[in-house]
């Protein structure tokens, strides 16, 4: 019995993940405003309601008000959480996280910037490139975000702009050297007034490339990894009870593409096998790719479950120890020798941090000896595990060279970790 019906595949827009940072005031909401605004992404009635709300009498409608959507947020004037919206142009869909600028909510900074493509720091112009800047910086180099725009914001109250822009691109390029991103973008707008944001100023002609809408549309977020690397962390079997028996295993391709008729390993059992079919969309298709949902059905019938993850290529490592650096996330300090529980892909057992290595200093990068882990703290630690995990470095996959520690007992989310 064919239980999936054969028909076309259908087209999908890239999807492109990016957060804003930057220190408090810079205008990160009004420039996701803007963003939203004048690529008409927002409904008319959000529109009416905004404009109802704004408090500058100067001001047709307060363009922070469309990311700042919590009440206390809203009072305050200020972003406290991180705060996500979708859009999409006739080029890709995006997917932002507007995250928050405040020293003590630098942890929700870090899990916006966890799956991020792409981070989009601003700098008021006014006041160049600050502390808090470059914490947010530093914390996206350790958290391997492969692109980097630099806005720098309010360029309307500056009269200089041009002088101002290069100096403030000058700072920057002298304090990126030492950080790591596969690229890095500066270019000058004004968010309040629309300059260069989704249409190009025409009160800075000097600057010779287009909007950031533009380079967010065009910017490469392909892939370096090989497309014969295969990892598919099953997330469900599906089993029918007729004559066909059909067993089928869901998951999302994390990396590379899949074939039919391909071999394909099984870690952490390591049995082996061929791919019969692949399902997507209720289609059968020849090969499916990085972050698209399939079903896959093996030609051997093999008792498989939940977090085993199907491979090709070079193999991920199979192992109960390794070291992961940790974003600290809990206001509740952590320690070694203490049992946690590890979430990693789709499998989730228990824990202990054996080892503190050292904590990472966000001002200058360097390291120091700590016996306890603290609210905001970056650290390096060794992580033991009661099975093994199937896991790649975290500069390599971000799914596979991640996961998130929980407090046994109230589980809650303590810990971000990528895998050195």
């Amino acid at each position: 019995m064919d239980i999936f019906k054969k028909t076309s595949m259908e087209n999908t827009k890239q999807i492109l993940r990016f957060l804003t940072a930057g220190s408090v005031d810079d205008g990160k909401s009004t420039l996701l405003g803007r963003l939203l605004y004048d690529s008409e992404s927002i409904f008319e009635d959000q529109i009416q309601q905004i404009k109802g709300i704004t408090k500058n009498a100067d001001m047709k409608i307060d363009l922070a008000l469309f990311t700042d959507g919590l009440k206390d947020e809203i009072e305050q004037g200020i972003t406290i959480d991180v705060a996500y919206r979708f859009f999409e142009t006739s080029h890709r869909k995006f997917i932002v996280a507007d995250t928050p600028g405040h020293f003590q909510y630098t942890k929700n900074m870090i899990t916006g910037a966890s799956t991020a493509n792409v981070i989009l720091v601003l700098i008021d112009a006014t006041k160049g490139l600050l502390d808090q800047t470059k914490r947010h910086l530093i914390i996206s180099s350790i958290l391997n975000i492969e692109h980097l725009i630099i806005c720098v914001n309010k360029m309307d109250l500056i009269e200089e702009k041009q002088a101002c822009f290069e100096n403030i691109t000058k700072e920057c390029e002298l304090f990126l050297k030492d950080l790591s991103y596969k690229s890095i973008h500066y270019i000058p707008i004004s968010a309040l007034k629309g300059d260069n944001v989704v249409h190009k100023s025409e009160t800075m002609d000097w600057y010779g490339r287009g909007s950031l809408l533009e380079l967010l549309e065009n910017i490469d977020i392909t892939s370096s990894s090989r497309m014969e690397n295969v990892r598919i962390p099953i997330q469900n079997v599906i089993r029918t009870q007729n004559k066909d028996m059909f067993r089928g295993y869901c998951g999302e391709i994390v990396e590379g593409k899949l074939e039919r008729g391909q071999r394909i390993k099984l870690l952490p059992s390591g049995l082996e096998t061929k791919v019969k079919a692949i399902h997507k969309y209720n289609q059968h298709v020849e090969e499916a790719y990085t972050n698209e949902a399939v079903t896959i059905e093996l030609t051997d019938k093999l008792d498989l479950s939940r977090g085993e993850i199907i491979v090709s290529g070079n193999e991920p490592k199979v192992v109960d120890k390794f070291t992961a650096t940790l974003c600290w996330l809990d206001n509740n300090p952590g320690s070694a020798n203490t049992p946690y529980i590890i979430l990693h892909t789709t499998t989730t057992q228990k824990c202990l941090i054996s080892k503190i290595q050292y904590k990472i200093n966000i001002d200058d990068l360097s390291k120091s000896k700590v016996n306890n882990i603290t609210s905001n703290d970056i650290v390096v630690v060794d992580i033991e595990t009661v099975t093994p995990l199937v896991i790649d470095q975290f500069s390599e996959n971000k799914i596979m060279g991640s996961f998130i520690l929980v407090d046994e007992s109230t589980y809650n989310t303590i810990a971000a970790g990528m895998i050195l």
